[in-house]
C-alpha cells in the first residue's frame, strides 16, 4: 500500500489526555489560588478587626487621659486660688477688727468699710463663703473651740461667741471658725 493512500489516524490520545490534564491542573491551580485568596482575605479581615479594636481602646484611653488631665488642671487651679484666698484671710480679719473700732473721722471709716465690702464681694464671687457660728450647735468639722464656758443660760455645745470667722471655699472647709462654746455646769 501506498503512503498517500493511508488514512489519517485519529489524533493521538496521549495529546488529548495531556490537554485534559492541563485543564485539570489549571482548574486545580485556580481553586488553590481561590482558596489562598480567601484565606488571605479572612486573615486580613481578622487583622482589620484587631486593629479596629485596638484603635477603639486607644481612643478610649486617650479620652480618659484627656479628661483626667483636665480634671487635675482644674483642681490645681482651684488649689492655687484657695491658697491665695487663704493668704488674704488675715487682711480680711484685720478689716473686720478695724471696722469695730470707733473712729472720729467718719469719711475714713466709710472708706475702710467700702474697701472691706469690695474685697469681701470679690472673694465671694471667687467662691468664699463665711461659716455661720454664733448661736449654732458646735460642729468640730466647722468650728475650733478655743474656749469653753460652763453656763446654764445656753444649751449645751452651743457656740456663744465667734473669735475668728471661719470660711468655706466652694464647699470645702478653708478655715474653721474659732469659737467660745457653752457646756453644762
Amino acid at each position: 500500500m501506498d503512503d498517500s493512500a493511508r488514512v489519517t489516524d485519529p489524533p493521538d490520545t496521549a495529546d488529548a489526555n495531556a490537554a485534559v490534564e492541563t485543564d485539570n491542573v489549571a482548574v486545580a491551580d485556580r481553586e488553590a489560588l481561590l482558596a489562598a485568596v480567601k484565606a488571605e482575605r479572612d486573615q486580613l479581615a481578622a487583622e482589620n478587626t484587631q486593629l479596629h479594636d485596638r484603635l477603639l481602646r486607644r481612643t478610649a484611653e486617650f479620652e480618659n487621659f484627656r479628661r483626667r488631665v483636665e480634671r487635675e488642671r482644674i483642681e490645681l487651679i482651684e488649689f492655687a486660688v484657695m491658697e491665695t484666698i487663704r493668704q488674704l484671710l488675715p487682711a480680711l480679719d484685720d478689716f473686720e477688727r478695724a471696722l469695730k473700732v470707733e473712729c472720729a473721722d467718719k469719711e475714713y471709716a466709710r472708706g475702710m468699710e467700702l474697701i472691706y465690702q469690695r474685697l469681701s464681694e470679690s472673694l465671694k464671687k471667687m467662691g468664699l463663703e463665711a461659716i455661720a457660728a454664733q448661736g449654732q450647735r458646735f460642729d468640730p468639722h466647722l468650728h475650733h473651740a478655743v474656749e469653753t464656758v460652763r453656763t446654764g443660760e445656753a444649751e449645751d455645745q452651743t457656740v456663744l461667741e465667734e473669735h475668728q470667722r471661719g470660711y468655706n471655699f466652694k464647699g470645702r472647709l478653708l478655715r474653721p471658725a474659732m469659737v467660745k462654746v457653752a457646756v453644762k455646769p
